[in-house]
């Protein structure tokens, strides 16, 4: 039988076809959006194409401007080219002029020369054409696309995906349970975009400019397009991932594992975990501080978060019970059990009993 799509309570009694059923209907909800989202991402694929290439882009216009790396030394050898052919069109120029003391056959054979030198200087491109990935293979242009195209779609889907997971998980938590939880699920889409963007201005800069200028006198250094898309997407992934520590931490907090005072007291090996998840991301020393210091920053905000939420949660549950001991009536007593206990029927017959002998 089909059924609608609807809130579920926890006292809601289903069968395990109707568990099912709304699974089914969730993960057609989270498919769908998914696939919309990337024919967005596939139709906007060059557009999405340039923003993941921007930190090597930006990195490898730095090494032009030193003259370093394979592009760098291309582009050396190109402005030498450029800068020889004008130098050679401005003496035929001046060879051509009536006031060169030469013949005007000869001028004239020189003049076509210094045209034709003029236009092939114009089309030498102005422009670096290695700053973006290598492709190795012909259908990679075309999978590398569909994947960074399957990158973005899943980030723009994972608010709803993870809403859907919530709303499938929420009815097997009681009230008081589900009033804890709700707030700190609503937080994780947001938290895990802002780790991303987080992930995408600081530490992906830093991380390609590490490892692009690592021995770059020792190797002659091709970004092929599908590992570098994957090294990206590790990157902000964890940067999302690791950026749903105040959702851990206050979760921790609000079932009653943890303590706000063993969490302040803490602070000493709370340091040495966050350098420690921070060695395991790609980059240097700078990388390493730079993930560091916010990620401890998320404990400091979490630890923070746990002492409001607690005092505001001791206060209405203080509340809560003055309400109740001035409202509520006095509950009745309980009558007070007979000293004399009902005969039984075995008893009335054999006559056993004292007050019926």
């Amino acid at each position: 039988m089909k059924r609608s799509l609807r809130p579920i309570g926890h006292e809601d009694r289903l069968s395990l076809v109707d568990h099912l059923d709304e699974l089914r209907n969730r993960l057609i909800i989270s498919g769908v959006v998914l696939v919309v989202a990337f024919g967005f991402c596939f139709w906007q694929n060059h557009e999405l194409l340039r923003i993941i290439n921007k930190p090597l882009t930006a990195q490898t216009q730095k090494q032009v401007q030193k003259g370093q790396g394979t592009v760098g030394q291309a582009v050396l050898a190109q402005q030498a080219i450029v800068k020889t052919a004008r130098d050679t069109s401005r003496a035929l120029e001046q060879l051509a002029a009536p006031a060169s003391g030469l013949s005007a056959r000869t001028r004239g054979q020189l003049r076509p020369l210094s045209e034709q030198l003029q236009r092939d200087v114009a089309k030498i491109p102005r422009h670096p054409s290695g700053d973006k990935p290598v492709t190795l293979s012909v259908g990679e242009p075309f999978t590398t696309t569909i994947t960074v195209a399957l990158y973005f779609a899943l980030i723009i889907a994972l608010p709803v995906i993870l809403f859907q997971l919530f709303s499938f998980i929420l009815p097997a938590l009681r009230p008081e349970e589900r009033r804890a939880t709700v707030p700190l699920l609503t937080a994780i889409p947001a938290l895990f975009l802002v780790g991303v963007a987080f992930g995408y201005f600081i530490v992906l800069p830093a991380a390609v400019h590490f490892f692009v200028n690592f021995n770059a006198d020792q190797f002659n250094n091709l970004v092929q397009a599908n590992q570098f898309y994957k090294f990206a997407a590790t990157i902000l992934l964890a940067m999302g991932l690791v950026f749903q520590v105040p959702v851990v931490i206050l979760g921790l907090t609000r079932l009653e594992i943890v303590t706000v005072a063993q969490l302040r007291g803490a602070r000493r090996y709370a340091i040495v975990a966050c350098a420690a998840i921070a060695a395991f991301l790609p980059g240097d020393v700078i990388t390493l501080l730079l993930e560091t210091v916010p990620l401890y920053l998320l404990y400091e905000a979490s630890i923070l978060l746990a002492a409001i939420t607690g005092r505001a949660r001791r206060r209405a549950d203080a509340a809560t019970g003055n309400g109740d001991a001035g409202s509520a009536a006095e509950p009745a007593p309980e009558p007070e059990p007979d000293h004399a206990e009902e005969p039984t029927v075995q008893q009335m017959i054999d006559h056993t009993d004292e007050d019926l002998s």
